[in-house]
Order: C-alpha cells, then structure tokens, then sequence
C-alpha cells in the first residue's frame, strides 16, 4: 500500500511538472512570436533614441510638418511606461491610437496600418512587451505642437475620416505568400504608412497606394510594380536583397527611415517574410506618374569629372572650389570615383543607375549630402559622412549643396531634374511645410473670428424676436 501511495505521489508530481514545463514552454513561445511581431513592426525604430537610447524607452524625435513629435518610453516601467496596461488598454493604443487616460495618438505612430493586426498578434506582443522587454526608468518628453494641433481631441474626427479598423481579410483567389505579404505591407510592417502619398489633412490617399510621398527631408519613393515609377523592373531576388541589407547594386541603397528601417527590422525577418513582401510588391496595383517616362535606375553613364577641371586654373590658384564639379571633385569624387562609378564592391555605390539620382524627386539625393548615409547590417557598418550642419568633413551651404546635386544630376541621373538653393533650404530645414501647416497661424485668429461672428448673429437673432414681440 505504501509503494503504491509513493508511485501515486510521484506520477502527480511528475504530471505536475510537465504542466509547469508546457506552461511556460508556451508562454516562452508567445515571448518569441511577439519579438517577431515587435521585428516586423519596427517598433524599436521610432522607440529608441538614436547614438545610445536605450531599447523601447522612447525620446525619439519625428519631425512632422506639424511640429515635433516625441516617441513614448513602450518598456514595462510602471511609472514611465505600459507596465500598467491591460491588454485591452495596450491593443486600443496600437489599434486605435488611443491611450488608457482617454487621449488621442498622433498618427505617427502608425496605428492606421496595425489597427489590420490580427489577435494572436497583438497578444504575442502584449506578452513580449510586458514580460520579455527590460523596464527603464525613463521619463517621457512630452510633445507640445503648437495650437491647434495640440488639441489631441481633433485627432477623435480624424480617425473618423481616415482610420480603417477592418480586420485583415485574406484574398482567397490570392496565393499564401501574396496574403501574408499583405499583411506585412498594410498592417505590421506598415511600409503604407510612408510609401502612400498624403491628402490635405494628412489622410492616406487611398487611391494612390503605394505611390510615393514625402517623410520629412526624406522622399519614400513608389513602391507600386509600376516598371517605370515604382518598382516593376526589379526582380524579386533584388528586391529581397535590397530589404535584408540595405542595397542592390544597379538599383538604390537605404538611407534615411529606410536605413533604420532596415538595420532595426527587415534584416532580422525570416526570408520566407521578406519574399512575400516582395512578391507582394511585385503583384500589387501598378501606379505610374505621368511625369516620369523611364525608370529612375536607368539614367545615366560614367562621366570623369577631372577632365573638364584640368587646367582651369593656375597650379597655385586659391578659392577655385566654385562650381558643381569642382565641388563633386573636392568632395566627392574620392568615394565615389572621378566617373562617378562607385568602388569596385559598391560600398560607394555608383551615382549612375541609381534611383537616388534618377528619380524625379532629388530630395533623397540631396539629403544624403545634407544628412548622410548611416546603417549597420549584421558587422558591415555602412557610414556616408554628412556635409550639413556639424559635419566633420565639411559643411557645405545651401549653393554649394545645390550645385553638387546639379552636376550629379546633369552627368549621372536625371538632367530634367534641377535644384535651386531654396530646395536644400527646405529639406535642411525639415522638409516641405504642407498647406496645414502653413494656415496654422492663422487657425487661431479664425477660431475667434468665428465665435465672435457666431456671438453677434445670436445677439441680433435675439433683438429681432423681441422686437416682433413687441
């Protein structure tokens, strides 16, 4: 009796432990999916301070035509971060925009695109953040736009207009690969969220997917399978190369949100992800700029600009940097290649077949000048130095600049392109200023303008009916 008593007992421990194991083999797995899921979305990105911050904890800068716009410390700090949230609170942020006190996000953070997320998703994730991300104890900078787009209520009619919360549906006449590159595209990955153009009021313009659009300095170009204005003469190989590391030589290299988008996400996804995304792409609705008539990385040829300087002055002569091609030569030409060709391996890539200079928008071209080129993909650290403000090498002003971008332009891509000074002002100063922003001081006066109207017409209202009573 007593051995049996002791077999029962250590059956029920054993069943015991194995529950425990299975437990917490599963809860590990979710800790897995929802890092995947974290990858994927990038949120490390928008949520790390750069030349440091520390993961997830927020104080990253994102200049909007609105004004700045700070990212929020998503560890589980309890004080500073979501250590507090429920899931239902953690899911209505990232779906919704909303936060637990009531109060409206800004679309930056793209919750436009997540609010397609499926359920198990958003669970992983609420999982991983709470229970797999180390808390820290940072405070939060808060973003102060100014009036009225402080008014984060606003934000409540807008989502109206331009928030589409319907679940992701897969295509049944669609392949597997075609729908989860889909899903990766329009929800997690939110590639939509930058690469499709915005109206008046910063809506997505829905008829236009994927079509290009302006993010701060930096142009995200159309992404559409358009052979001419998007990405339609790319194979699919390229196109998976150019997500894992950054660059594809002959066709673009990643700078800017695209550098960090890469270097914080799309190399750390599996393979079987970045081909559906890339069949995705290469599947997707065509949408061609009437404007462009050959594709931007099919301009150009090799130019050697030292020919044209030879002899132009005397051998002592001073302050002879002073036009376009002396400045490519002077500061340029030794990365790059006097012809413009790029080093041998195309760590240089070259400035001819290159969609940074053939494209009809140079803002990435002159961009890469202003702010340069900085990405890490696994040890190969990939470091263009900038000639804009702090620059170590040399900063440049905004003619000298413009002149560099012209002869670039004019030997190696697109000479129906030109760029003036006030185009490198523009982007140096954040980018183009949209017609919101620009009626932004005037939004105020208006406001009051129009309570007052409002206040004398009920006045006058009211003088008319008592005068009829009389």
């Amino acid at each position: 009796m007593k051995t049996l008593l002791t077999v029962c007992l250590l059956s029920a421990a054993s069943a015991g432990f194995t529950a425990c194991a299975t437990a917490d083999e599963t809860q590990a797995a979710l800790i897995r999916q929802g890092q995947e899921v974290a990858t994927a979305a990038d949120c490390q990105a928008c949520h790390t301070a750069p030349e440091g911050g520390k993961p997830f904890a927020g104080g990253y800068e994102i200049h909007s035509p609105m004004g700045t716009i700070y990212t929020t410390n998503i560890t589980p700090s309890k004080q500073f971060g979501i250590g507090n949230y429920t899931e239902e609170q953690f899911v209505r942020a990232v779906r919704e925009g909303v936060r637990p006190d009531g109060a409206n996000l800004y679309p930056a953070m793209p919750y436009t695109s997540y609010s397609h997320m499926s359920d198990a998703d958003m669970h992983a994730l609420y999982v991983y953040f709470l229970q797999g991300v180390k808390p820290v104890e940072q405070p939060n900078v808060e973003t102060a736009l100014p009036f009225p787009f402080s008014m984060r209520i606003a934000m409540a009619g807008w989502n109206m207009m331009y928030l589409d919360s319907t679940p992701f549906k897969p295509d049944t006449s669609k392949s597997e690969q075609w729908n989860r590159g889909a899903y990766l595209v329009n929800g997690a990955g939110h590639c939509d969220t930058c690469h499709t153009p915005r109206n008046l009021m910063m809506g997505s313009v829905t008829d236009q997917p994927l079509a290009g659009g302006m993010v701060g300095p930096w142009y995200a170009p159309n992404i559409s399978s358009d052979p001419v204005s998007g990405i339609g003469n790319w194979s699919q190989a390229q196109l998976v190369e150019y997500l894992k590391t950054g660059r594809t030589a002959g066709k673009n290299q990643a700078a800017g949100g695209m550098a960090e988008a890469v270097q914080n996400s799309l190399q750390y996804m599996s393979d079987s992800d970045l081909n559906a995304i890339a069949f995705y792409l290469k599947n997707s609705t065509p949408v061609r700029d009437p404007r462009d008539t050959q594709a931007a990385d099919t301009f150009g040829k090799p130019v050697n600009v030292e020919e044209g300087l030879r002899g132009a002055h005397p051998f002592n002569a001073n302050k002879t940097i002073d036009n376009g091609a002396a400045l490519f030569s002077g500061y340029c030409a030794s990365c790059h290649q006097p012809d413009g060709s790029g080093s041998e391996n195309q760590a240089y890539p070259s400035l001819f077949n290159n969609t940074a200079t053939g494209m009809g928008n140079a803002s990435n071209l002159i961009s890469a000048i202003l702010y340069g080129v900085d990405r890490q993909v696994g040890d190969h650290h990939v470091l263009m130095p900038k000639f804009g403000v702090g620059s170590y090498v040399g900063q440049l002003d905004d003619q000298q600049i413009a002149d560099i971008s012209n002869y670039v332009l004019k030997n190696y891509g697109n000479a129906a392109i030109q760029v003036s000074a006030h185009d490198v002002a523009v982007l140096r100063a954040g980018g183009p200023v949209t017609l919101l922003a620009k009626l932004q001081p005037f939004m105020a006066p208006a406001m009051v303008a129009g309570v007052i109207v409002l206040l004398v017409l009920i006045f006058w209202l009211g003088r008319k009916r008592k005068t009829k009573v009389a």
